[in-house]
């Protein structure tokens, strides 16, 4: 069923030439240590543990999907994905990029991002299962009380416990302030929470001993709507003041979705029926601290992009080399054989370039986020803790939704490849296509990232935000911009920062009239902004290729083949993004609704 190898030459390019990591680290004392031989050892190592371990239950964890006990209300997970996770327990990957006061091995974010992106290519729907866990830790960690701390993160840490997100219920997705679950308080300072969720992902398993769930529910004096949110810890086995588990709490799995992909994992309505919970952070201000759950899996489902990206390219490269069809228009290239190898074939060549281009441009843009988040955190320097987190801010909606919209792109290109075949499930090009749909919805829609970056991170500030990453771009210009054999990289890259700015003040203008044009230029808005942030780094990575071209490595020559592809057929797409975007709102709001 295919395979996938660690695409380790390009992580190391992009760790150490692109972003000089290890230089960053050094000016953070808590990953002073931290060297391009233990970098590369952790990709070398966790790359064999996803491409022997974790793909080959791909597949087979697709066909066979999850299995729900009605009865006992419990969930099997497919053949081998229980064992497979306590071998990832046991090589501590969990703990990667965790707090050593808690048994992590206090590694950095960027680290972790690598790794994730491995699990993904290798296993989407396996990678969930302690993917959502790293989000409970760094909420818990973020927000829970000292005694919270030192109970939960130890064993989430380990990977001994899951952890889950409960927001959605059957009335509202996107629009939690509607949500209707209600949390009693008790005489001894816990809380019984009563409502249904829905779209829990990986809700109930038998991966790991105990699932620690954070629920958003109401507390009976909570103002409407979003302002009335608190956010509690209920755990799956209520815990016993030795840390043992205890009794079962009624947090319960009343069946499990059946959906388009990800079968492997276990989407789940839970209903709660007087659960016992612990309040964290405080009263009616559960969504802020939810937020730091949100955020990081909304970075986890741009590597989920990046990661069926890379798979599908790997494979459809693979079989494009293998298969032979017809012959090549200027002649035949293999006269040996009685047809070409598709690969000869332009539009062939097209849609594995297509593949190639998003990954390679995903894995620099994702990296690169996650170093400012490391220095976010950590850097000495305040004022480098503040830009980080701006840039930061400003740049999760781009990843979560530019990346798994190309990966949908992407992945169905690389199934075209196939043909008749890629549309067949034995060959596994279809799953992914299949998986990859689900990125663009879930942790907030792509709308709902456009809508966010456009109107809450950049019109809201008046652009501060926009501006501080566009003067990076302007300086690397403007450095570059007499150099005759950047020019093909620069000029575009310049001149979409241009077009950007004045897009994004005409936008504004015409919001103060009509808010309604916000939401209208959303979506190609992103997208621009996407390709402007891909420019920049492609630009960058130009600079180091063509000064290595000739060093006799070829990696650098596919690279900028790579580059001068994504300039030529996939940055275009900009100028129809922007006549989009300034199209206005009455093309989509005029018509009365009854006349659709």
């Amino acid at each position: 069923m295919g395979q996938y190898i660690a695409p380790q030459r390009d992580m190391q390019f992009v760790l150490h030439e692109l972003l000089g990591v290890e230089a960053e680290l050094k000016e953070l004392p808590k990953y002073a240590e931290v060297d391009a031989d233990i970098i590369n050892q952790i990709i070398e190592e966790g790359g064999k543990f996803c491409s022997e371990v974790l793909f080959p239950l791909n597949h087979s964890g697709d066909r066979e999907g999850c299995h729900h006990d009605k009865v006992a209300r419990t969930v099997t997970t497919p053949k081998g994905f229980k064992e497979a996770y306590q071998l990832y327990v046991e090589a501590g990957w969990p703990a990667l990029s965790c707090d050593p006061e808690y048994g992590g091995q206090g590694l950095p974010v960027v680290m972790n991002n690598s790794m994730y992106e491995m699990m993904n290519s290798a296993n989407q729907a396996w990678t969930m299962y302690p993917g959502l866990s790293h989000g409970a830790y760094e909420c818990i960690h973020e927000h829970g009380t000292p005694e919270q701390k030192n109970f939960y993160l130890p064993k989430l840490t380990s990977g001994e416990w899951t952890g889950t997100m409960c927001l959605t219920e059957p009335h509202c997705g996107t629009d939690l302030g509607m949500l209707r679950t209600k949390a009693e308080p008790q005489a001894d300072g816990t809380y019984k929470i009563t409502g249904a969720k829905i779209f829990i992902s990986a809700g109930e398993h038998d991966c790991a001993e105990n699932i620690v769930h954070l629920v958003l529910a109401r507390l009976p004096d909570a103002p409407e709507g979003s302002k009335g949110i608190s956010l509690f810890i209920v755990s799956k086995f209520l815990p016993n003041a030795d840390g043992s588990l205890g009794a079962r709490n009624p947090i319960f799995c009343g069946a499990i979705e059946e959906k388009m992909g990800i079968h492997g994992n276990s989407t789940c309505q839970m209903n709660l029926d007087g659960a016992i919970g612990t309040l964290i952070g405080a009263p009616h201000k559960g969504l802020n601290a939810m937020f730091v759950f949100m955020n990081a899996a909304r970075l986890g489902v741009g590597m989920q992009g990046l990661g069926l990206t890379e798979v599908a390219y790997q494979n459809a490269l693979v079989y494009a080399k293998d298969r032979i069809q017809m012959r090549s228009l200027s002649g035949p290239k293999a006269p040996d054989k009685p047809a070409d190898p598709i690969i000869v074939h332009a539009d062939v060549r097209r849609m594995l370039f297509t593949a190639k281009a998003y990954a390679e441009g995903a894995r620099a843009f994702s990296s690169y986020v996650a170093l400012q988040l490391d220095k976010e955190l950590n850097h000495p320097d305040e004022q480098v803790r503040k830009d980080c987190a701006d840039e930061v801010a400003l740049l999760t909606p781009i990843i979560k939704s530019f990346i798994t919209d190309n990966a949908w792109i992407a992945t169905s290109e690389c199934m075209q490849v196939y043909g008749g075949h890629g549309y067949i499930a034995e060959w596994g090009m279809e799953q992914y296509v299949r998986d990859a749909r689900i990125n663009m919805i879930y942790e907030g829609t792509n709308t709902v990232q456009s809508l966010d970056l456009l109107g809450r991170k950049i019109l809201q500030d008046n652009g501060a935000k926009l501006r501080k990453f566009g003067a990076k771009i302007q300086a690397f210009v403007e450095e570059n911009g007499t150099d005759e054999a950047m020019s093909e990289f620069v000029t575009p890259l310049g001149d979409l920062g241009d077009k950007l700015t004045k897009l994004t003040m005409e936008i504004g203008m015409k919001a103060f009239q009509n808010p309604d044009e916000v939401g209208a230029a959303a979506v190609p808005y992103l997208r621009v902004a996407g390709h402007l942030v891909y420019s920049y780094f492609f630009a960058q990575m130009a600079k180091i290729a063509l000064a290595k071209q000739d060093s006799g490595d070829t990696f650098y020559i596919a690279k900028l083949a790579t580059i001068r592809f994504y300039f030529a057929r996939l940055y275009p797409e900009t100028a129809m993004l922007i006549r989009q975007a300034r199209s206005g709102s009455a093309n989509l709001l005029s018509l009365d609704a009854d006349l659709f």
